[in-house]
């Protein structure tokens, strides 16, 4: 047994590999397959090492040959072999071959299982450090229907061989969550990484699926990864599913809104939606070819405190109900995000800001743990394919409209400042309906939580009756709606 002192897993006893792969074994009930591609069978060498291999396993096989995979699995639309849809037939297949070839006359109490990656290793030059899906299809009780867990891995180690001996932890690690800790999936994911650590191995992606998981909502697994450290960012789409950021910002320009969105208001959607006319005004940049993204930070989510998931939920709810994409990140600094999105495209940057945000980015105290400082930083953020546009502001005090032509930095920043917006860089968003400039989402809080009237005409279309219908952000003044369903676009 080993002990961890991590989070609230303190002084608890992990059990060692081979306990886990043995109490799988020795459990008559559990049977099922494995298909491993890409990075050996490694997932499985634990079971056979174990002992009582026999009563766990009907079938190991690894595809390794495309024409072979294909003319088991079928060919894919795109050609590929490391993603999802792969995953998920291979899945699918061998479970539909094990209840064909396994009987319940027989078996009457075997809850089948079919686990399988499909995985590539850092390459021999080591530019590309190897990705994979990884999953499990699954039965708790034997005439229940199956549950999915599917996650995409990022491998950090530099060493193939490395690589496979900790794709196959993480195997046996999954498969032990999924029947012993599948009662609590945020545990569970914790779980993964038993005689891991996070040099070693980024799960940015997570999905659960099935009767064991019916309650479940997968942003809020997203977000585990993210507080966890797990991944620096997670995506999920307007329909709430959790998506790969790499399938998503592969090559494609991206326009990012960074905010509280507490609510979402009228001046953040002027704000997207005038940001976004300029940005398709830029070259090579269309519809077909742009991302845009809603963001919102670790640290904004805990401004009140710990993180409060119901709260999180009200906001990722309302953008989603607005057909907008969601990134959850870990990236206070901005240029962080701009290195981030720089991994899986060369093509056009946009970020979507008011006023103090551009301020903020000028301010040294963001750079002190970097040697270069704020230079460094500028260097990162700037130098890339990048554009800041930026919405005006009232001036609290004056009354005065500050855009990038009067805004105040500190006076060591002038200069700097000077260069970035006039090479380019800065884009004052000129169409802006000046009725929204005296929106703030704190106001609206207030005015919600005090059951005040008159913060509906502040909101999005639909989006007051959506707060008041589910009660959310202290609203209390309408009968609440359950939510038998999450809320549809609008």
């Amino acid at each position: 047994m080993e002990i961890t002192l991590k989070g609230d897993r303190e002084f608890e006893e992990i059990p060692s590999l081979k306990t886990k792969a043995l109490r799988i074994n020795l459990n008559e009930n559990i049977y099922g397959t494995f298909a491993e591609i890409g990075a050996g069978q490694e997932t499985v060498r634990h079971f056979f090492r174990a002992g009582g291999a026999s009563g766990t396993i009907a079938k190991a096989m690894s595809a390794y040959d495309k024409d072979f995979s294909d003319d088991i699995y079928g060919v894919e639309e795109d050609g590929r072999y490391v993603t999802e849809a792969r995953l998920r037939k291979m899945l699918s297949h061998e479970i539909d071959l094990i209840e064909k070839r396994i009987t319940r006359d027989k078996h009457p109490n075997k809850m089948f299982f079919s686990f399988a990656n499909t995985v590539a290793t850092i390459d021999f030059a080591k530019q590309f450090k190897g990705h994979g899906w990884v999953g499990i299809k699954y039965q708790l009780d034997s005439d229940q229907d199956y549950n999915e867990i599917v996650l995409h891995v990022r491998f950090k180690e530099t060493d193939a061989r490395l690589q496979q001996e900790t794709l196959g932890i993480l195997g046996l690690n999954l498969i032990y969550g999924a029947f012993y800790k599948y009662n609590v999936p945020k545990k569970l994911l914790r779980y993964l990484y038993d005689h891991l650590n996070k040099d070693q191995l980024e799960i940015d992606t997570v999905n659960f699926s099935g009767p064991a998981f019916k309650d479940v909502d997968n942003r809020l697994m997203s977000l585990q990864l993210v507080k966890n450290g797990m991944t620096d960012a997670v995506m999920f789409s307007p329909d709430g599913t959790n998506v790969l950021p790499a399938r998503e910002l592969y090559k494609k320009n991206i326009l990012t809104l960074r905010g509280s969105f507490r609510p979402v208001t009228k001046v953040n959607m002027d704000m997207f939606e005038r940001s976004y006319r300029l940005f398709l005004e830029e070259n090579r940049v269309t519809e077909n070819n742009t991302k845009v993204l809603f963001e919102i930070t670790l640290s904004n989510l805990r401004a009140e405190g710990e993180i409060d998931e119901q709260d999180f939920m009200d906001r990722a709810d309302l953008l989603c109900s607005l057909g907008q994409t969601v990134l959850i990140s870990n990236f206070q600094e901005y240029y962080k995000l701009v290195e981030y999105f720089s991994q899986y495209t060369k093509n056009r940057m946009g970020l979507a800001m008011g006023v103090n945000n551009l301020i903020d980015i000028f301010d040294e105290k963001y750079y002190r743990h970097l040697s270069g400082g704020i230079l460094e930083a500028f260097g990162k953020l700037f130098f890339k394919d990048l554009k800041v546009y930026l919405y005006p502001m009232l001036d609290a005090e004056t009354g005065e409209l500050l855009t990038s032509e009067n805004l105040k930095v500190h006076p060591r920043m002038k200069e700097l400042y000077k260069f970035f917006k006039y090479n380019g860089k800065v884009a004052d968003i000129t169409d802006y309906d000046p009725e929204f400039l005296t929106i703030f989402s704190r106001e609206i809080l207030e005015k919600i939580s005090e059951g005040k009237r008159g913060w509906e005409k502040m909101m999005p279309e639909g989006i007051a009756d959506l707060i008041k219908d589910y009660r959310m952000f202290g609203y209390t003044r309408r009968p609440i709606v359950l939510r038998k369903e999450r809320i549809r676009k609008l």
